[in-house]
């Protein structure tokens, strides 16, 4: 099996991680590579450009792919979206200049809209019924309003800085993206497919989780209970400390939790409070 993945840009570092993270380590790496192979004799690694990649995946260069669920939408392609993977976030934003008369999306009727997305444009507007003239272009989307190429633009923002910067306001978001594992359908329901999808997941999962391990006086195990319900309740196990019965508890918890959580813990008793990441998940 072949994957499709970034070979630069902002999401290249954290595909190749979450590969690793997973257990797909990729090995005989070098720049300016086509492929690459991992651990696992059957799966191996394309890299190409975020917005081919899905074509790679449609023309059956590789069965599955990982980009933007932009690019696969704008690409066209029927591909099944098999998982969110959490990162890559960014919003496709329909944008017009702040001291202009485009307040909402029916104000650009009979006007014109550049963007680097034409088939997702033209696609929001048929929604809403709006007629309006979409141009593409191939950069600098931000400053056609400017030049009198466009009366508005509809195009990527992350932190909104880029459309503060060049004057220009959110009029509605068009599509909200993350980077996603797509596959084509005529292979989505493989085995292999889903090994490296639940790899994935796990990864996913544990993400803004920890794991705690502590010692508590058995008396103690019920409050210990109630501050740590965990995934399922946790896990208690006999410890012989040959004065006092305790008992150690594990227990996954919040990342945002384990601040108030340890404070709670050691008012009902508990103590050599151990917190670690997990990197894996299976849930």
């Amino acid at each position: 099996m072949r994957i499709a993945v970034p070979n630069k840009g902002r999401l290249h570092e954290p595909t190749i991680d979450l590969l690793e993270r997973a257990g797909l380590h990729i090995e005989n790496t070098a720049d300016r590579q086509l492929y690459a192979d991992t651990v696992d004799p059957d799966v191996s690694v394309l890299f190409a450009r975020a917005a081919d990649i899905p074509e790679y995946v449609a023309d059956g260069a590789a069965d599955v792919g990982i980009t933007g669920l932009d690019q696969a939408r704008e690409s066209g392609h029927d591909l099944v979206d098999l998982l969110d993977l959490g990162y890559g976030r960014c919003r496709l934003v329909l944008a017009a200049p702040e001291d202009g008369d485009i307040a909402d999306p029916e104000d650009v009727s009979g006007l014109t809209v550049a963007t680097e997305f034409p088939r997702i444009t033209r696609a929001y507007f048929d929604r809403k019924g709006i007629d309006c003239e979409v141009v593409e272009v191939t950069g600098a989307t931000e400053l056609t309003p400017h030049v009198d190429m466009a009366d508005a633009i509809v195009d990527i923002t992350s932190t909104g800085t880029t459309l503060q910067v060049n004057r220009l306001a959110v009029v509605d978001e068009v599509l909200a993206s993350s980077v996603r594992l797509f596959a084509r359908p005529d292979v989505a329901d493989d085995d292999k497919v889903g090994q490296v999808r639940t790899a994935f997941e796990s990864v996913t999962a544990a993400e803004d989780k920890r794991y705690l391990m502590m010692n508590a006086p058995r008396e103690a195990l019920a409050d210990v209970k109630e501050v740590l319900p965990g995934m399922g309740g946790p896990t208690v196990m006999d410890v012989a400390d040959g004065e006092t019965e305790h008992v150690a508890v594990h227990a996954v918890v919040d990342e945002r939790a384990v601040f108030e959580v340890i404070d709670e813990l050691k008012r009902v008793g508990a103590s050599d409070i151990l917190v670690t990441e997990i990197e894996r998940l299976v849930e």
